[in-house]
């Protein structure tokens, strides 16, 4: 089996992950919790899911970009091809010439100032902490099971770590976080947290 090309990455020293530069509620020494959350936390090819829609690609390479500011064109067309080569193992699909082509001159664009929209995180884990998926589960479930009211904002902060653990997120792990019954899950996950749910099941299933 085929490894991905993060060689590459570390060669060129291509920078794919940041932490976030907002003041964090409390500070461990796992990581940090932000009690209203932090966009600018990002960390990019952290598990083994791939890029799997054209969507995902150009937001790889959006971030990519962004966090590498002293990067020109040539560098940047050269990063998007060994992204885009699937034997890379970086995404699950082939991209034409010419699609290549117009996402690198829809990424090149973009205004570097503004940075790429993002998930909200409240909690986020130092890379090495040393901590298991069973641990920082642990820790997830005390801190945003700390509600007293289980609303859609916990229940998505469950998801996100979950998947990010590359655990299947279901009904009875998100009640199991937030010390709650798999009923109060259902009662106030909403549509639109049931569609992102199946989204983030479907990429790790592709693993």
């Amino acid at each position: 089996m085929s490894q991905r090309a993060m060689k590459y990455l570390n060669d060129k020293r291509i920078i794919y992950r940041r932490y976030s530069s907002d003041v964090p509620t409390a500070t461990y020494d796992w990581g940090w919790y932000y009690s209203e959350g932090t966009h600018g936390y990002y960390s990019l090819f952290n598990t083994k899911a791939k890029i799997n829609t054209y969507r995902s690609l150009k937001w790889h390479l959006l971030v990519l970009w962004y966090l590498n500011p002293d990067m020109d064109k040539t560098q940047f067309s050269e990063l998007a091809s060994v992204i885009t080569h699937k034997p890379n193992e970086f995404t699950t699909f082939d991209l034409s010439p010419n699609m290549l082509k117009d996402i690198i001159n829809e990424v090149y664009i973009q205004d570097l100032e503004q940075p790429p929209k993002n998930k909200l995180r409240k909690i986020v884990f130092k890379d090495g902490c040393g901590l298991d998926v069973k641990q920082k589960l642990s820790i997830v479930g005390k801190i945003i099971g700390r509600k007293n009211m289980i609303d859609q904002e916990a229940i998505y902060q469950c998801m996100l770590d979950l998947h990010d653990m590359g655990k299947k997120i279901t009904i009875g792990r998100i009640a199991g976080l937030l010390d709650c019954s798999s009923r109060t899950i259902h009662r106030n996950m909403g549509e639109e947290l049931k569609q992102e749910k199946q989204e983030l099941n479907n990429i790790n299933e592709k693993i």
